[in-house]
């Protein structure tokens, strides 16, 4: 283990109180007895020495490794620049392994599919979060050549890896997570868009839909597409576009997933097409990778280069973010080096191109400094011309360490060699990542999202709970004269101060969060940025709760219009885990837990209706009886379909009816029902009907629970909504960046 001596004459590094949880909690090095053995100014060194320490492989560097370890520990305890997790975590340490993100093949054969599961299984120990394509998979019940029978297709697969990933813990401080992708032409689509639909379903992934050109064309025309079996490459179906649409629309709505991914946008700027197609991105979606490519990444804080006072251009300090970004791009090239990848071919593929994603955090605080809204032209034009500057700069840097170090392996046969405009160093350096736990230790806001809210309560030691306020929030309310204890109370409360019409208007004007922003801000600053990074932009499109589906469906097509490479949006309250209350409702509630395993007796007479259903079995007429109002028994019945689908529709309708007398709540039998897969499912004016079960939970969830719109719950902070709490520290979390993140203790959960 790399042990350096702190040198006396570097200042101690200063961290707020939310820093030094995060910090302690995640990524000091603990000893046998879970506590901490390093200090967070040592923990710094530590990674300044050991990355600091490739640059002796390079006789014409213009740095001494003393040097530039100093150098690289006052870019990040400056807070202008801090590398991702897995880099602090583990650099100079035994386990080495510093990228944060891979892709990795799922071919179609079983060694194939289990050699992936177990390289994920070793991505995810070290630290590393995991991408996959399930698109080459055979369709669920083709014929397996080798024994004859049928595959059960990649939701079945897919399965596997997430139940895998449950066992395990990345570097011991997180859970893993996954990107799963399947394309849109792939014949077990529609399984995929409605995978995630049941609760607790597939909780270590993201999924992502990888759209075509050709479909989203389809979708324009309202034609029909081609489903193409991938091991016979013959097509087997054909859908109608708009309807497939329309289902990813309606399951963002529901739930958030899948989200979108497009693949022929992506491709085009694959800098090494030789090497093959692109086909999946990492968990968060911002790093698109060949199979057994891994990227490291590092953030920019902009927050620390606003210079309005000093008359600098545009109120930013070009001159100091240039020599950053050149610094920056240095140490993401000698983490390459410093780097113990988990597998040889991921090793082999990380030194043939050298990708790095050099990326931004803190800017909505770079706003507020300058006094300019985020939901405004002025922000898009800055936001566009500073990922432009960093772009420039870090290709200028990586031309420099070209010349020092040579190019990248690969780059003769890429697009920058095909084109000779380089040579450069990295084939990729630009990326828009997640910032969560980053954020929280450099103090600035996350990536290029909006604020969450301006002040938050968190609660501390003995039940006290302690306001915390942005900064540039605070200072603006002091120098308007509007501070105030009570007021800080109510923002804290709302977290916005956009209905505080008494405060100055300038400073709503400016001060706004995420959910004070319209849906097109938040999407058109995704194609600012994303017009200069190489890979691709971290970014959630809030939505409030009352937001439609036609609502998701403008922002799909703007992302495809704008240029994106995929989108992440979000409506408030629409995660079915969101399961807070409070208030007397809620107290009430929970003061009366409701009773279940006593079946209730049947009263001699019940009224009822029953619903005409058609499905792919048949016309199913489902009754329903009501006692109270209330959902007591049903009764299946299904015309024409053979005696054992008559015996199983009976069945079903006893099981439901058993239930409901006993004191099983209708949400629980609609999450139980809703979305188990059939032989025949159908497109129907409701939507797609996927067998019985999923029929009858159809005709509960509409005619009890207001359709897919679930109810919800008040959180407390005046949202009307509930977020779900951390699981380690119990503050509510926050969805952004495409995680759930909590702003108190640096958790993060994707999936």
């Amino acid at each position: 283990m790399y042990q350096p001596e702190f040198p006396a004459a570097l200042s101690q590094v200063e961290l707020n109180p939310n820093a030094q949880v995060v910090i302690a909690k995640r990524y000091l090095r603990k000893g046998a007895d879970g506590k901490p053995v390093e200090e967070p100014t040592t923990m710094f060194w530590r990674v300044a020495s050991a990355v600091a320490a490739e640059e002796a492989k390079y006789p014409g560097s213009p740095y001494s490794t003393g040097d530039l370890a100093a150098a690289f520990y006052g870019l990040m305890t400056s807070w202008r620049f801090l590398p991702n997790s897995p880099t602090l975590m583990n650099a100079g340490t035994d386990l080495g392994q510093l990228a944060a993100c891979f892709v990795l093949p799922v071919g179609d054969s079983i060694d194939e599919i289990f050699d992936a599961v177990k390289h994920a299984a070793m991505i995810h120990k070290s630290g590393g979060g995991t991408g996959f394509s399930f698109s080459r998979l055979r369709p669920k019940n083709a014929i397996v050549g080798s024994t004859g029978g049928v595959a059960s297709g990649p939701l079945s697969f897919l399965r596997i890896f997430n139940t895998a990933t449950e066992q395990i813990k990345q570097g011991g401080t997180r859970r893993g997570a996954n990107m799963g992708i399947l394309r849109v032409d792939h014949p077990d689509i529609i399984e995929f868009i409605r995978a995630k639909e049941r609760e607790g379903e597939l909780n270590n992934f993201n999924l992502s839909v990888g759209l075509t050109e050709a479909f989203m064309q389809a979708v324009e025309a309202d034609a029909s597409y081609d489903l193409v079996a991938p091991n016979t490459q013959q097509v087997v179906e054909q859908l109608k576009a708009r309807e497939v649409f329309n289902l990813l629309v309606q399951k963002a709505w529901e739930s958030g997933d899948p989200g979108i991914v497009f693949l022929d946008r992506i491709n085009r700027d694959n800098p090494t097409p030789a090497q093959g197609e692109i086909e999946s991105t990492n968990p968060c979606g911002e790093q698109p990778l060949l199979p057994y490519e891994a990227c490291n990444l590092g953030s920019i804080n902009l927050a620390k280069f606003a210079d309005p006072a000093a008359g600098a251009e545009d109120g930013v300090d070009w001159a100091s973010l240039k020599e950053t970004v050149h610094l920056a791009v240095r140490f993401l090239d000698n983490v390459i080096d410093a780097s113990k990848y988990p597998l040889p071919q991921i090793d082999e593929m990380v030194r043939k191109n050298r990708k790095i994603g050099l990326g931004v955090m803190g800017f909505a605080d770079l706003l507020f400094q300058l006094g300019v809204a985020y939901d405004s032209q002025e922000a898009l034009v800055l936001g566009e011309r500073l990922m432009q500057f960093v772009l420039t700069e870090a290709r200028s840097a990586s031309k420099s360490l070209a010349t020092e170090r040579g190019p990248f392996p690969a780059y003769a046969a890429s697009i920058w060699g095909d084109r000779n405009l380089g040579p450069y160093r990295n084939a990729t350096v630009t990326t828009i990542a997640p910032t969560g736990t980053l954020s929280i230790i450099a103090g600035c806001s996350s990536g290029i999202e909006p604020l969450f809210a301006l002040a938050f309560t968190r609660h501390v030691m003995d039940g006290e709970k302690l306001t915390e306020v942005n900064p540039y929030f605070e200072d603006a309310l002091r120098a308007a004269e509007c501070h105030s204890k009570n007021l800080m109370r109510e923002v804290a409360e709302k977290g916005t101060v956009q209905h505080l019409e008494h405060l100055p208007e300038d400073i709503r004007k400016v001060f706004v969060t995420a959910r004070d922003i319209a849906a097109k801000w938040h999407l058109k600053m995704q194609a600012a940025f994303q017009k200069y990074t190489d890979n691709a932009v971290s970014k959630t499109v809030n939505l409030p709760h009352e937001a439609t589906q036609d609502d998701i469906r403008a922002i799909y097509w703007m992302a495809y219009e704008t240029g994106c490479k995929g989108v992440t949006v979000y409506r408030d309250g629409c995660k079915s885990t969101q399961v807070l209350c409070t208030g007397e409702a809620g107290q009430e509630q929970a003061g009366k837990p409701q009773e279940k395993g006593v079946v209730k007796a049947r009263p001699d007479l019940v009224y009822g209706f029953t619903q005409k259903v058609e499905t792919g079995l048949g016309v199913l007429y489902l009754t329903v009886n009501e006692v109270d109002g209330k959902p007591f028994e049903v009764f299946c019945t299904i015309g024409k379909s053979g005696r054992s689908i008559t015996a199983k529709a009976e069945a079903i309708g006893r099981l439901v009816s058993l239930a409901l007398r006993s004191g099983v709540t209708v949400k629980e039998i609609v999450q139980q029902l809703k979305g188990i897969g059939g032989e025949h499912p159908v497109f129907r004016k409701k939507g797609l009907l996927l067998s019985i079960p999923d029929a009858i939970s159809w005709v509960l969830e509409n005619r009890y629970m207001g359709g897919a719109s679930r109810p919800v719950e008040t959180n407390g902070n005046g949202n009307g909504l509930a977020n779900p709490t951390c699981p380690d520290c119990g503050q509510e979390l926050v969805f952004e960046e495409g995680c759930f993140v909590c702003k108190n203790c640096g958790y993060t959960k994707c999936g």
